[in-house]
């Protein structure tokens, strides 16, 4: 078996269940919904006790429950097809040079990680219709200047 049907056999016991993703996060637990989901589907893993969980959840093998376990190769194809998919790397495209500008300005000269990182979404009410509110929180890591001489500082934190 090859992990894209794993996930194909994880989300057909879902549907055949009727199972939400609230209800197989709160049973297997221990961790982000998003990481859990984003295990199932084949883009994170579980440790080893979540990825027991998983597997007694949805029935699966002993060599399946080892395929939860396992760093995936991470990443779907560019650009996104999928619309909704598409409209995160829209955002990124059209807004990153300001979120980019303002990390910058805030922080130095450095990322946001996406590994030590965290994500949650609500449903924000709204009498035109329901919003998405999505927050988001990264470690800053600043770039590391190597080779530098004296009085030339170690990282791109900003300077005051």
């Amino acid at each position: 078996m090859i992990r894209e049907e794993l996930t194909e056999k994880i989300l057909d016991i879902k549907r055949d269940k009727g199972w939400s993703w609230k209800y197989i996060t709160t049973e297997i637990g221990g961790m982000s919904e998003v990481l859990i989901i984003g295990a199932l589907m084949g883009q994170m893993k579980l440790v080893k006790p979540l990825a027991a969980k998983a597997a007694a959840l949805f029935g699966l093998t002993p060599s399946e429950e080892k395929m939860l376990n396992e760093v995936p190769y991470r990443g779907t194809q560019m650009p996104p097809t999928d619309p909704l998919i598409y409209r995160f790397y829209e955002m990124v495209m059209v807004n990153g040079p300001a979120w980019k500008a303002l990390i910058e300005e805030e922080f130095g000269d450095g990322i946001m990680s996406a590994i030590d990182f965290n994500i949650a979404f609500e449903r924000e009410p709204n009498p035109k219709g329901d919003r998405v509110k999505i927050t988001m929180s990264g470690k800053f890591l600043p770039y590391k200047y190597y080779g530098n001489e004296q009085g030339i500082p170690d990282y791109g934190l900003k300077e005051e």
